[in-house]
């Protein structure tokens, strides 16, 4: 049973009693926006609403809880236990992540040194992403997805928001406890949601995660360290992704990945990716429906483009 004490506890005590009253299902809160006087922004069951002062959601904009910078600053200190030095590699990267796997984003002023981000202050603004579970949502997909109990490589393929990284994260779940070695570079600590080095999402128990690290360098990183049997990476695009994920390949690992797209048509024409494509690196590939809740398949291809599923 999900539960929302994780994100609780980092919020300002004010902000914490209203959310408490509030009497939400933790499982359909998504978002929560909080601004320096701004109103306490909620998205809950896929609908915006503001926090109201008597602790209520409401869409009307009177008497609702507007952030102050004291607040703020108290959140801020929550989140990193009264020392925001520790977390600056994190910071620079513009989100952190905290226990439970939720991700807190963060904006504000930016300090630049040698032209290079050296850190974040002047933080202003928050967005927390609530961090979901979806345990055993591959199950329908996954035979689909193996030839005579072997995983094939796998590439999951859905516009932004669909739930391809809830589907990838199942995946390995599935493949790690069946037997597989897997390595995840987890480059935005999305995947395995790792907090202090420890994954907070059930991702399997012949998982390694490299955390916080570029896929690139992860992935090479992995194949000479960890002997995997399985790489799994989100959200791929970038030349050196494509090269590393080849790399590895090569060396006998089976790859599972995500990707922003529409199907696999529209993938054939983007640079790097298509060349995959036509290579047949990818054995299945799994599209995601544009329609209907987050998660949806709308159809599962083979290397040569034939549906499968769907």
């Amino acid at each position: 049973m999900e539960n929302t004490s994780e994100i609780y506890h980092i919020l300002p005590k004010s902000v914490r009693g209203l959310m408490q009253k509030s009497g939400l299902k933790p499982r359909e809160l998504q978002e929560i926006r909080l601004r320096i006087h701004q109103p306490v922004i909620v998205r809950y069951e896929n609908k915006e609403y503001f926090l109201s002062t008597a602790g209520k959601l409401t869409t009307s904009h009177h008497f609702v809880h507007v952030l102050t910078r004291e607040e703020l600053k108290q959140m801020m200190e929550y989140i990193s236990n009264y020392s925001l030095y520790a977390y600056e590699d994190q910071l620079r990267q513009g989100f952190l992540t905290v226990k439970g796997g939720h991700r807190v984003g963060i904006a504000g002023k930016v300090s630049i040194e040698d032209g290079e981000i050296k850190t974040m202050k002047h933080i202003t603004f928050l967005n927390i992403r609530v961090a979901h579970e979806v345990i055993g949502c591959a199950e329908g997909i996954f035979e689909h997805c193996t030839k005579d109990g072997q995983l094939l490589p796998v590439l999951i393929i859905s516009p932004p928001g669909r739930g391809k990284t809830t589907l990838l994260r199942d995946m390995i779940r599935m493949a790690s406890d069946g037997g597989e070695t897997v390595g995840v570079v987890d480059e935005r600590s999305e995947i395995a949601a790792s907090y202090m080095g420890v994954p907070q999402n059930k991702v399997g128990i012949r998982t390694d995660v490299m955390d916080g690290c570029p896929k690139s360098e992860g992935i090479m990183m992995l194949v000479r360290s960890m002997a995997p049997n399985v790489i799994a990476v989100d959200e791929i695009g970038k030349k050196e992704d494509v090269d590393a994920m080849l790399y590895s390949a090569y060396c006998g690992c089976t790859l599972m990945a995500t990707i922003h797209g529409k199907d696999m048509e529209e993938l054939k024409k983007v640079p790097y990716v298509g060349e995959m494509i036509e290579r047949k690196v990818f054995k299945r590939y799994v599209v995601l429906s544009e329609q209907g809740k987050a998660g949806t398949v709308k159809e599962i291809l083979d290397e040569e483009g034939v549906r499968l599923y769907g």
